[in-house]
């Protein structure tokens, strides 16, 4: 590509090494989570939330779990003003929930946003100012000690509005592009903001690090993280929050390291919506927990009504390939990863194994609202004869045989590539139903009885109807080693032709004395097996059907290559 000396690197490592969060291989505890939804992914909004929407978002967050949520920036806007407003009067916040609200280092906004907050049982106060060369030198051309001066005379208008405010308020602050910043300087602000709040760890102030535009990869912000955790004052009264952007695609990464490194909360929204590529996403930062063995502390059991709330009241879409949350991101296509899904659901099914190990799937999509039959194996061209024979039984009882199963898959496979479009669950059904089940194309076996011979043979006395013009029945009579071969014997004479049966299989489709039952027979034809189905309360018929259709199939067959 071209133009490449026009790009430099703008990141800082720390003056020291600090490398410890690299030793360490899961996140062990849940942070405190923050939403930034309400506030910073409603500004990246094309058109913001009503304030309807950001009331059913905010219930929706809570009913979750989410004990900090920051509900907008009020000096800003009229809506998220009367927003603030409507939560504090109708005493809409729950108990054990803590709302925060943004503010700029500048008298007149502090001071509206205390009018804001004012009566609220518990609320952050969250301060910023931009720290990093670039904003300092080229947006607002100050030197390091304005800049400083800055977040001081914030932090001390923060404390004087709190003590002539009503409420309960804890503050928070942020060294905006904190990434980009000098660490020694990011420490020195920080520090100096705690030396005015003068936390403890009863009230504990939040220092949050913001990824504003992320620029560098993810250890190097780990880096940048450790340093603060390990020289800031007062760390035991300090909250040390991460805030991460997604400009190189790497926000959730930049949170899971963050957390390594020392962090105790972060920000962030669901499924990632923020300004340019987004905030990290909380879900998966969540999910990715999980999957580990730890509990988030976040209610996620439901991720389609997530899915919906979020939809809904942002306008925004939850692409279909997102972790945990897109609607193929459990699904299968592939024959060979149906296979694999379908061996380890039945090994799971068996009972063997409490733990979750199935190939392909990070975590069982039920945990979180999913369904196997809908969402994980999905039939197209591509698809295999393990995936559309675990969907034949999970949905509808079939067991087939492995031989079946793959001519069947052939068929199914087919059938998609023909209509150029992925096939339900109804549409496998039917085609199986048609092609195999009590098929009569040709001829009908409308009655059979038996004898008990003393040898141990048995006699089938078969009723047959050849001419579907003209109803005629004719009874053929023949011995056999069993029911199913003397019946063979006879159609043999009634159709005057060799029937080979290879395979032979039954089961009840389900329990009680009026279940079905139904039966599958492979005929041996040349060099391939035909197959047919029988369904029926009674196995026997169930059997006489199954050989039926597979004789009549094999005759179709013949026909068509005729």
């Amino acid at each position: 590509m071209k133009n490449i000396s026009k790009y430099a690197k703008h990141f800082f490592m720390p003056p020291t090494d600090c490398y410890d969060w690299a030793s360490k291989t899961y996140i062990e505890k849940p942070p405190v989570w923050c939403s930034v939804d309400l506030r910073d992914g409603n500004q990246a909004l094309i058109s913001p939330m009503s304030l309807e929407d950001k009331l059913d978002f905010f219930k929706k967050l809570c009913k979750i779990g989410f004990t900090d949520i920051e509900i907008g920036f009020p000096a800003a806007s009229e809506t998220e003003f009367t927003f603030c407003r409507k939560l504090i009067e109708e005493d809409l916040i729950p108990e054990g929930v803590t709302v925060q609200v943004l503010t700029q280092a500048r008298e007149h906004i502090i001071a509206k946003t205390f009018e804001a907050v004012k009566g609220c049982k518990n609320a952050i106060v969250h301060l910023y100012n931009s720290t990093s060369p670039t904003q300092r030198e080229i947006v607002f051309r100050n030197t390091k000690e304005q800049t400083v001066q800055l977040a001081v005379d914030g932090a001390k208008l923060l404390k004087k509005y709190a003590d002539e405010t009503e409420g309960n308020f804890r503050f928070e602050y942020s060294p905006e592009n904190f990434s980009e910043t000098e660490p020694q300087f990011a420490l020195e602000v920080c520090n100096a903001v705690l030396d005015v709040w003068q936390p403890t760890k009863e009230r504990k102030a939040v220092i949050n690090l913001p990824v504003t535009v992320e620029i560098s990869m993810p250890h190097v912000y780990a880096c940048q993280v450790e340093y603060m955790s390990k020289n800031l004052k007062y760390r035991d009264s300090v909250l040390l929050s991460l805030h991460t952007h997604n400009d190189r695609g790497c926000a959730v990464a930049d949170t899971e390291t963050g957390l390594l490194a020392g962090a105790d909360r972060v920000e962030g929204t669901l499924f990632g919506n923020g300004e340019r590529t987004g905030n990290a996403d909380l879900v998966t930062v969540a999910l990715n927990m999980y999957s580990q063995g730890v509990d988030p502390k976040l209610d996620l059991s439901d991720i389609p009504d997530l899915v919906n709330c979020y939809e809904k009241n942002t306008g925004m879409t939850v692409f279909e390939r997102h972790p945990y949350s897109g609607d193929l991101v459990f699904a299968a296509f592939s024959g060979s990863h149906q296979n694999a899904i379908a061996r380890g659901m039945e090994k799971r099914d068996s009972g063997e194994s409490t733990q979750w190990n199935v190939p392909y799937l990070l975590i069982d999509p039920k945990d979180i609202g999913r369904e196997y039959r809908k969402d994980v194996i999905r039939i197209n061209s591509q698809s295999g004869k393990g995936g559309i024979g675990y969907l034949l039984h999970q949905k509808y009882g079939y067991d087939l045989p492995k031989k079946m199963r793959e001519d069947f898959g052939y068929a199914v496979k087919a059938e998609s590539e023909r209509q150029r479009r992925e096939l339900t669950m109804h549409d496998i059904h039917v085609l199986f139903r048609d092609m195999y089940v009590n098929v009569s194309s040709v001829f009908t076996v409308c009655e059979t009885h038996f004898r008990q011979n003393p040898g141990g043979s048995i006699t089938a006395i078969v009723t047959v109807i050849k001419d579907k013009n003209t109803q005629q029945k004719d009874v053929y009579t023949a011995d056999g080693n069993g029911r199913l071969n003397a019946v063979a014997n006879a159609l043999e004479k009634a159709l005057g032709r060799s029937i080979n049966v290879d395979s032979y299989q039954e089961h009840a489709l389900e329990r009680g004395a009026t279940s079905q039952a139904v039966a599958y027979v492979g005929l041996q034809s040349g060099d391939k097996l035909v197959w047919g189905a029988g369904k029926h309360t009674d196995i026997i018929t169930a059997s006489i059907n199954a050989l039926v259709s597979a004789v009549n199939r094999e005759i179709e067959k013949e026909q068509e290559n005729s």
